[in-house]
């Protein structure tokens, strides 16, 4: 494959991403060269807990976890990133280690901006500096929201609230309620509300059975208007 060809991908590719969705061709052409693509194959660590990194990551094609491990090994998910989600950039901007490590969950494609172009980036085009305002202010609402979820003792509490907030970033309105259209197991959803797999999977059944959710084949959950009408304040889904 050319350079030219290798552009031409590569600018399809960021033209539908919402980081610069808001750029025209003329300015996606001139941010080529301070953007790298890179694969990474599933359970790939792309970078670990307190490694200095130097990159912010764009997901195009694929999903990864940010996890913590706890002093006797057990892992807790703090997120799950997927397409048009970026991270990797509080490290750059803040210049300190990264406080938890990143896990593909399946095969990814990445953009990759390197610190020494993360700040020319920026400032070179407002639009994306604009942009990425907004991501962290979401982040950060996001961030209180999670925890939140965890003062609730009850589980069910937890797990309803934990998929509320996953609505609010991930779900997408149908006829038949709001698809939380992520790939989660009974052990992400454990490790995401600090619960043992066993309790999820209790919790989860009783909903079954309730009709309250429906789990789809390819482990995205859809969540009735059932479950969501007695939804907490601030946890809508859009």
């Amino acid at each position: 494959m050319d350079t030219t060809l290798k552009d031409n991908v590569k600018i399809d590719f960021l033209s539908n991403v919402a980081l610069f969705s808001s750029l025209t061709e003329e300015e996606l052409n001139q941010i080529t060269s301070r953007v790298a693509i890179q694969e990474f194959s599933k359970n790939d660590t792309i970078f670990s807990e307190e490694d200095a990194n130097n990159y912010m990551y764009i997901i195009l094609v694929g999903a990864v976890k940010v996890v913590r491990h706890t002093e006797d090994g057990r892992e807790l998910i703090l997120s799950i990133h997927g397409k048009d989600d970026i991270f990797g950039e509080v490290a750059l901007i803040d210049n300190k280690a990264t406080p938890a490590s990143v896990v593909a969950t399946e095969d990814s494609l990445l953009a990759i901006v390197s610190r020494k172009d993360f700040y020319p980036l920026l400032y070179s085009q407002p639009k994306v500096l604009d942009k990425l305002l907004q991501i962290l202010c979401a982040r950060f609402r996001e961030s209180w929201r999670r925890i939140l979820i965890l003062n609730f003792k009850s589980a069910p509490e937890r797990i309803k609230m934990l998929f509320l907030s996953l609505s609010s970033e991930k779900g997408t309105r149908t006829d038949k309620g709001v698809l939380l259209d992520l790939k989660l197991t009974h052990q992400d959803i454990a490790d995401m509300s600090s619960l043992s797999r066993e309790t999820v999977t209790r919790v989860l059944n009783k909903w079954l059975k309730r009709g309250e959710i429906t789990l789809l084949k390819n482990k995205s959950i859809l969540l009735s208007d059932k479950f969501l009408k007695d939804d907490f304040a601030g946890f809508r889904p859009r």
